[in-house]
């Protein structure tokens, strides 16, 4: 009984935590969007902070698609010296030429993944979900000129995004 009432505590914590959190929904997905340009691997440049996430380095995904028309998702890292991966599935949300997407890694669960801002070569992009407290920079090098990196932390900020929180994990091996 008692590990009902934690449970049931725990989701109503999480229901009222993002109820407080700031929605995306003002906040557009990119159009024109061409999935077969951004399929492949993508590194992980700066995240804000999130548990299935907590010291986890060389964090890339990669992105395939399979035959049923979803992506396939495969994200990797590595925490404490030893290789992560989990995999999930993508279905767009609505047309596939917008950048908005719902992911799935662990059913029935799924989230938002929504892409609002885009190289138009397809190098580097900014990722958010459906509220504030998720953001990710991701680049198809496994670094990012620092001057890019500030374009795209003024946009972010610019949004509503707390840019002072985010991490950046190590992406280069020595």
């Amino acid at each position: 009984m008692k590990k009902i009432f934690l449970f049931l505590a725990s989701s109503l914590w999480l229901l009222l935590g993002g109820c407080a959190s700031q929605s995306t929904a003002e906040i557009p997905a990119v159009t024109g969007f061409k999935v077969d340009k951004y399929l492949g691997t993508w590194y992980e440049i700066a995240r804000l902070p999130h548990r299935f996430e907590k010291d986890l380095d060389y964090v890339s995904a990669e992105y395939k698609l399979n035959n049923n028309g979803g992506i396939t998702v495969v994200n990797r890292g590595v925490k404490n010296g030893y290789p992560k991966s989990v995999q999930g599935e993508a279905k767009w949300k609505g047309s596939s030429d917008v950048g908005e997407l719902s992911v799935s890694f662990f059913w029935p669960f799924s989230g938002d993944y929504k892409i609002i801002k885009l190289d138009d070569n397809y190098q580097w992009a900014v990722v958010t979900s459906s509220t504030k407290d998720y953001l990710w920079i991701l680049s198809r090098q496994n670094h990012m000129p620092e001057e890019q990196l500030k374009e795209l932390l003024d946009f972010a900020s610019g949004l509503g995004f707390q840019t002072g929180l985010l991490e950046y994990p190590k992406q280069e091996l020595n």
